[in-house]
C-alpha cells in the first residue's frame, strides 16, 4: 500500500451505534465488532458493503477462535457449537485445525467488507511466554500469508515488553495497537489507536485531551482513531472535527 506524504486522520467508533446509513454519512470508518464474537454471513457483509458509500471503509476485528482460549467470558456470545476438542485447541494463535477454520472465517468476512485492516484483539491471558511467541510468529508466518492487501493489527493486553514487541511487529509486518493514553505504540509511523476511556468505559474525552490526542499522532499517511467509549459517537464527532480544523488551518 502507498502511504500518502499528507497527514489524513480517520476518525470513528467501534460499533455502528446507530443505524448504518446514519453512521456512513457521519464518519468516514468502522470497526466491525461481530465478527469478532459470532460472524455474520458473508452475504450479510456483502450487503453492508453494498449499502455503504465508496469511501467508506471497515475494519474488522478476528475472530475470537484465533486470539482467546474457550474459556473467555467473550465465548458466551458465540453461537457455533464447538466440540471438546475444539474448545481446548481454540485461541492463542495455536497450529490448530479450529484456528486455521477462525482464520479463514475472517478472511472471508475482510474479502466481503473489501476491508484492508484486521484486528487481532489479544486478552491479558495471552502473555509473553515462549510458548506464546513461538505459536505467534507461526500463525503470521506460516497462517496468515498470503495475505494479500490486508495490514493485520495486533493489540496485545498486559505486560508485554516494549522491545519484544516492537521486534514482533518488525519481524511480522504488524501494526501495534494501543489505547494512547494508556501505552505508547511500537509503530509509530503508522498509528491504529483505539480508546477505551481513561478509567473505563463510562468515561467521555475532554476536548484538551482530543486535541491532545491529534499530536499523538504521526505528521504524515493515515492514522486511525477509533472510540470504544460509552459516548463513543460524540467523542469521535469533536475529534473529527478538531482533526479537519486543524488541516484546514495547515492548508
Amino acid at each position: 500500500m502507498k502511504r500518502s506524504d499528507k497527514r489524513e486522520i480517520k476518525a470513528g467508533c467501534c460499533g455502528f451505534r446507530m443505524s448504518q446509513s446514519e453512521y456512513a454519512a457521519r464518519f468516514l470508518v468502522v470497526e466491525v465488532q461481530q465478527t469478532f464474537y459470532q460472524p455474520p454471513q458473508v452475504k450479510t457483509l456483502e450487503r453492508w458493503r453494498a449499502e455503504a458509500p465508496p469511501d467508506f471503509e471497515f475494519t474488522l476485528k478476528a475472530w475470537q477462535l484465533i486470539t482467546h482460549e474457550a474459556r473467555s467470558p467473550t465465548y458466551r456470545r458465540l453461537k457455533r457449537e464447538l466440540t471438546e476438542v475444539e474448545k481446548s485447541e481454540a485461541g492463542s494463535f495455536r497450529p490448530t485445525p479450529i484456528v486455521r477454520e477462525a482464520w479463514e472465517v475472517t478472511l472471508a468476512c475482510a474479502e466481503a467488507l473489501q476491508a484492508e485492516r484486521v484486528l487481532f484483539q489479544c486478552p491479558s491471558s495471552f502473555t509473553p511466554t515462549r510458548e506464546h511467541v513461538r505459536d505467534l510468529r507461526e500463525f503470521f508466518t506460516q497462517v496468515v500469508p498470503p495475505r494479500r492487501k490486508l495490514v493485520c493489527l495486533w493489540e496485545p493486553r498486559g505486560s508485554w515488553p516494549e522491545e519484544l514487541v516492537r521486534d514482533l511487529c518488525g519481524e511480522l509486518d504488524l501494526t501495534h495497537v494501543v489505547d494512547p493514553f494508556a501505552a505508547r505504540t511500537m509503530t509509530p509511523g503508522r498509528c491504529y489507536y483505539r480508546l477505551h476511556g481513561r478509567t473505563g468505559w463510562r468515561y467521555q474525552y475532554e476536548d484538551d485531551e482530543l486535541a491532545e490526542l491529534i499530536t499523538m499522532l504521526p505528521a504524515k499517511g493515515v492514522s486511525y482513531v477509533l472510540f470504544n467509549n460509552v459516548r463513543m459517537l460524540d467523542d469521535a464527532a469533536r475529534f473529527q472535527k478538531m482533526a479537519q480544523e486543524e488541516r484546514e488551518d495547515e492548508e
